[in-house]
């Protein structure tokens, strides 16, 4: 019975998300200091090369019919092109080359974090705060360059009494300081999720298929959910990096026209 209990004991599954020297050296300086590349670093070199080589290789060379690279990169960016025309208007298609960068950083992330064995960079909030962050304090210097100390009427709603003016914009504040918040802990808790998920049935479903013939037979409906599961994380991955850059443009859109 003990020997059963063994054999379906599930590992950790949060042991995937841990952050481990990739490869180090100690420097003969400052008391031999420890030189490191993280898992998590490699992953974002990584997915930045991955990045520069797809739209290098949909340059197409002047071709007239296009490649397949090309297909893709020319989708994405008139999708990113349309959401930008859409979210924040034709006459702030200055940001487009932003937001294309941010949706392909974000779903690159997440894509590669599917691959077994591989690590998944988004899944630390760490990474997605400090991102989500960035980009609120960017969006708050673009609303000041906009509007300069104007800017403060965003948190001042139309019609407020003069005596609920400073409870209000309190609120106001607190809620403008949570987007950072949101949205970064929206994607790295759904890469959390999905992932755990995907480990624990895995390594469930694996310790059925070697328990022996009868467990293997059984192993065929878990297998199946698995699969399934797989494919939800799949659209998840692209969905999250989708609402992460659509999110990014509704604040643009609200520091530029203070609504």
């Amino acid at each position: 019975m003990s020997t059963l209990a063994t054999t379906f004991l599930v590992n950790n599954p949060l042991e995937q998300f841990e952050i481990i020297d990739f490869v180090f050296i100690l420097a003969p300086i400052l008391g031999f200091t420890k030189l490191s590349l993280t898992n998590i670093g490699f992953y974002l070199i990584l997915v930045v090369v991955i990045t520069i080589s797809m739209n290098i290789l949909s340059l197409n060379n002047g071709n007239v019919i296009p490649s397949r690279w090309a297909i893709h990169s020319e989708s994405i960016y008139g999708s990113i092109l349309n959401m930008v025309r859409e979210q924040i208007g034709s006459a702030n298609e200055i940001y487009v080359p932003l937001i294309f960068t941010l949706f392909n950083f974000v779903l690159f992330s997440n894509l590669i974090g599917l691959v077994p064995y591989s690590f998944t960079a988004t899944s630390h909030l760490i990474l997605t705060l400090s991102l989500s962050t960035a980009i609120l304090i960017g969006v708050t210097i673009i609303g000041f360059q906009r509007h300069g100390l104007g800017f403060f009427a965003f948190f001042i709603p139309a019609g407020t009494p003069l005596g609920l003016v400073f409870l209000l914009v309190a609120i106001e504040l607190i809620s403008y300081l949570a987007r950072a918040v949101s949205l970064g802990v929206r994607l790295g808790a759904n890469m959390i999720a999905g992932h755990s998920l995907l480990k624990i049935i895995s390594t469930f479903t694996w310790k059925m298929v070697v328990a022996g013939p009868v467990l293997l037979l059984v192993s065929v409906l878990p297998l199946l959910f698995l699969t399934a599961l797989a494919g939800l994380e799949f659209g998840i991955a692209m969905l999250q990096a989708y609402v992460f850059t659509i999110l990014t443009c509704s604040y643009l859109k609200d520091a530029i026209d203070l609504h």
